[in-house]
């Protein structure tokens, strides 16, 4: 749907060139000879911008201006003005005009800035919407639990996000130490600020350095232009510095002192910088131990460990798989737009009762398996992977890099153990899969299973 504006000007001259230039740019144009009338057409129509001059009959531009902010604060506004008063075009620009263009117009221009003012709002509604889609994701809603040890955990980060104090969070590998750390931030005071995560065991030893702190163009090989670093970027916001005991030693004094002294140097610089940062780490390690044997400095441990939330394992919170299990069969079910109410008692029993080596990931991963293959209202034992009906337990490493690569290997051990029951016949097996065969032989190809 095409941008609408309303051009106002009492020079019919003006008026209808500014018209045409918009309507063959395929914008949607309507016109007003004064601001009563421009006043009258925006009470009956919203406008998306608004072009007018100053100077007119019965109503003028500034005041025109002040009712559109107060009635249409998303409707921007244009304002056309002669060189001579200039003045009066910046207290326009103060009053909440989004731009102004002299006369005689120069029509290539206006083009331009009309066409650079959509970009920047369009912009910004998505940035507003990928803020909310943040908060939203960001919430207690996806920190799921009634148990004991989950509303421990609520309470705490109700308590610290009212602070900025510093914040341990330790748990297993997949118990959520992010979603906390996200949780703890978007109900602080820093909400709509900066939330920067950097994984200290994903960035080599030789740059992490640079992408904490930054560097000066020049500063070493390969640094062709300054960069301003993830303190930098977090700066009034928050840092969530997650595996933490991956940092090496060298590092954790200069962590220490931008902590304590809330500044920083960037690498190739005498300088420091300050810098206000709400810090929030995360490890599954035991940092005491680390500290103990040598691999993690003392003071800053210490310094870390002013709030320590621990995240408890499911085998600590069993009571809550079911909880566990409704959640993600609805973020699945609306993900791949399938009609799934829920699991039924008896595959619920298997879940419940199953050792969940991989903390949350595993459920996460086992239940988008069996919503993909699930056909009926409820997902029952067959759509759970081979290991549940065998009583073999499926071996969740630390090596699956992403949900995609452990979710490909269940449903390749699905697949595999269908064909093996079928005798690697193809159509039998698709038919118990309740897949197609073409899709059958697509997934045998892509996840790499052997056919005989």
């Amino acid at each position: 749907m095409p941008e609408k504006i309303l051009v106002v000007d009492d020079e019919q001259i003006i008026r209808e060139s500014i018209s045409y230039i918009l309507k063959k740019d395929g914008y949607s144009v309507s016109e007003a000879d004064n601001g009563r009338e421009a006043y009258n057409k925006l009470l009956a129509e919203s406008f998306d911008l608004v072009i007018t001059d100053l100077e007119m009959p019965e109503m003028k531009g500034i005041e025109l201006l002040e009712r559109i902010t107060k009635m249409s604060p998303e409707t921007s506004v244009v304002i056309i003005t002669a060189y001579g008063s200039l003045d009066t075009a910046i207290a326009a620009l103060r009053a909440g005009a989004s731009d102004y263009t002299l006369k005689p117009i120069e029509f290539d221009e206006l083009q331009v800035k009309i066409r650079r003012l959509f970009e920047y709002k369009k912009l910004a509604m998505e940035n507003q919407y990928l803020r909310r889609e943040l908060h939203r994701e960001a919430n207690f809603s996806n920190l799921v639990g009634n148990s004991a040890p989950m509303q421990r955990v609520f309470d705490l980060i109700n308590r610290v996000s009212l602070t900025d104090s510093t914040v341990l969070i330790t748990g297993k590998s997949g118990t959520g130490k992010e979603l906390a750390a996200k949780a703890i931030h978007f109900n602080s005071k820093r909400k709509d600020l900066p939330f920067i995560t950097v994984n200290c065991g994903a960035i080599p030893e030789t740059l992490i350095e640079s992408e904490l702190f930054g560097h000066k163009k020049g500063a070493f090989t390969g640094a062709v232009a300054d960069k301003m670093g993830y303190f930098k970027a977090a700066d009034s916001g928050t840092l969530f510095l997650d595996e933490i005991s991956e940092m090496p030693m060298q590092l954790q004094v200069k962590l220490l002192r931008a902590i304590e002294q809330k500044e920083i140097t960037p690498v190739g610089m005498s300088v420091a910088f300050s810098v206000d940062v709400r810090f929030i780490a995360a490890t599954n390690r035991d940092l005491q131990k680390e500290v103990a044997g040598g691999r993690f400095r003392e003071d800053l441990f210490y310094r870390l460990n002013v709030v320590d939330i621990k995240l408890p394992s499911l085998a600590e919170r069993k009571e809550d798989i079911p909880l566990l299990v409704d959640h993600f069969v609805k973020k699945f079910r609306e993900e791949m737009r399938k009609d799934i109410q829920g699991v039924d008692n008896t595959a619920m029993q298997m879940l419940i009762q199953h050792e969940w080596k991989g903390e949350i990931r595993e459920p996460e991963n086992v239940i988008a398996r069996a919503v993909i293959f699930c056909n009926n209202k409820f997902i029952s034992v067959n759509e759970l992977p081979e290991f549940f009906h065998s009583g073999t337990n499926l071996e969740i490493s630390d090596h699956y890099t992403s949900l995609e690569a452990a979710m490909n290997n269940l449903e390749r051990q699905y697949i595999l153990s269908e064909l093996r029951k079928h005798n690697f016949n193809k159509e039998n097996t698709a038919q118990a899969l309740r897949i197609s065969l073409p899709t059958l032989y697509r997934r045998i190809k892509d996840l790499e299973i052997p056919q005989e």
